[in-house]
């Protein structure tokens, strides 16, 4: 039997229970990324939790800092209830992985007024999948 790789199967590295609860239940969380050399720089976001996976997507589109850093050294970390999580950003521009994202926006996000900004064409490639940092 072949198994086919789904977005939620392309990497098997999880977060524990309690990091990826507490990253469920927040509104905001605060993405710390720097570009290679740079200072360090904490940016409010969006953070969701889709089977298990962490998806972040930035609403500035390419032109978003934190996106750009992000790309440029992956070593980033999120700050949420008072802990600093460190993590990897792994770019998720897969049409399963942006569709996997926009749900998770609409089904997290439904009541914010700002949520269509978050699905706009032009914030759709900006979709990464952050993963434990190595330890």
């Amino acid at each position: 039997m072949v198994r086919t790789a789904t977005w939620a199967t392309i990497s098997d590295v999880r977060f524990d229970e309690t990091d990826l609860a507490a990253m469920t239940a927040a509104e905001e969380v605060r993405i710390e990324t720097s570009a290679p050399g740079g200072p360090v720089h904490r940016t409010i976001i969006w953070i969701m939790v889709r089977d298990g996976a962490v998806l972040v997507r930035s609403v500035r589109g390419e032109r978003g800092r934190w996106h750009r850093e992000a790309l440029a050294n992956p070593t980033v970390a999120i700050h949420v209830d008072g802990r600093r999580i460190e993590a990897r950003a792994v770019p998720a521009s897969d049409p399963a992985s942006i569709d996997a994202a926009s749900a998770a926006l609409r089904d997290k996000y439904r009541h914010d007024p700002a949520l269509p900004s978050m699905l706009r064409a032009e914030t759709l490639a900006t979709t990464l999948r952050l993963e434990p940092a190595p330890t």
